[in-house]
C-alpha cells in the first residue's frame, strides 16, 4: 500500500530542506507554505540590540526565522558575546544559531529527551540566579508570553524584540496545485504543521473543506489542538525530527 503525501507548511525558507529530506527517505513530500515571513519595516531597533548585546545574560529566539532576521542585522564587526545565553527550543534553531556563528557553548536548548519547547528549556534554565538578570525574547511581531512572565517572576528583566513578521502566503503554482489535490482526495494526505497560525492560515485557503478524512501531524500539543478545532479527523503529535516524521507516516495505514 502506498504512503500518503506528506504537505509541509512551513515557511518556504524551512519547508524547502523539509521536503527534500523526507523525499530522500522515502516518501511523497510537497511544499505548501501556510506562512510567509517578511523582514520588519525598520531594522534599527535590531541594529541597537546588537550594540547592548553583551548586556544580556539571555538572548531567547522563538524560532529559525528570529534568528536569521536578528543576525541578518548584525553590524560587521559585532560578535556573539562569550557569557551571554543564545535561548533555542528546537533543532532548527539550534542550528540556524551554529550556522550564524554562535559558540555551541553559549546555546541553551531543551535536555535531551525533553520535548522541544519553551517549557523544557525554561526546565534547564529555572535554576540559575536571575535577579536583575536583563533577557531579550526575538520573535516575529507578536507570540506567546510564557517565559518572558517566568523569566520576570524569577526576578529578571524582559523585553520583547520584532524581527520579522508573519504575513499570509501568497501560493505559487505548484503550492495551489497540491492545495487544490489535497482538497480533492483528503485521505491521501497527511498535513504536517508547526504552527497553530499554520492551521488558521489553511481554513483562510480553503474555507469549509472538510478534512475528517486527512491525518495531521503537529509538533506541540496546541497546534495539535488546532487541527483538531479545524475538522482534521486524525492528529497526532510528532517530534520536530525529519525522522520522527517519517516514522510517524510509516505507521499511518496509507492510500
Amino acid at each position: 500500500m502506498n504512503r500518503p503525501r506528506v504537505i509541509v507548511t512551513r515557511p518556504l525558507a524551512q519547508a524547502t530542506p523539509w521536503v527534500e529530506q523526507l523525499r530522500s527517505a522515502g516518501l511523497d513530500a510537497v511544499a505548501l507554505p501556510l506562512i510567509d515571513i517578511a523582514a520588519v519595516p525598520d531594522d534599527a531597533p535590531l541594529v541597537a540590540e546588537w550594540h547592548d548585546l553583551a548586556q544580556r545574560a539571555l538572548v531567547m529566539f522563538v524560532s529559525a526565522n528570529a534568528v536569521l532576521h536578528f543576525f541578518a542585522a548584525r553590524p560587521a564587526a559585532a560578535a556573539w558575546p562569550a557569557a551571554t545565553l543564545a535561548g533555542s527550543t528546537g533543532p532548527g534553531t539550534s542550528a540556524a544559531l551554529r550556522g550564524a556563528g554562535v559558540p555551541p557553548d553559549c546555546i541553551a536548548e531543551p535536555a535531551p529527551g525533553l520535548p522541544f519547547e519553551t517549557e523544557s528549556l525554561w526546565a534547564r534554565l529555572r535554576d540559575r540566579d536571575w535577579r536583575g538578570r536583563r533577557v531579550l525574547v526575538v520573535r516575529g511581531e507578536d507570540g506567546r508570553d510564557w517565559l518572558g512572565a517566568q523569566l520576570n517572576a524569577a526576578g529578571a528583566s524582559v523585553s520583547f524584540l520584532a524581527a520579522y513578521r508573519r504575513v499570509a502566503p501568497q501560493l505559487g503554482a505548484a503550492a495551489r496545485a497540491a492545495l487544490a489535490e489535497a482538497l480533492a482526495r483528503p485521505h491521501e494526505h497527511v498535513w504536517l504543521f508547526s504552527s497553530s497560525e499554520a492551521v488558521g492560515q489553511l481554513a483562510a485557503l480553503a474555507p469549509g473543506a472538510d478534512w475528517s478524512t486527512a491525518h495531521a501531524l503537529a509538533s506541540h500539543p496546541r497546534i495539535v489542538q488546532a487541527a483538531q478545532r479545524a475538522g482534521f479527523g486524525r492528529v497526532a503529535l510528532v517530534g520536530a525530527q525529519v525522522q520522527a516524521v517519517v516514522d510517524a507516516v510509516s505507521r499511518n495505514p496509507g492510500r
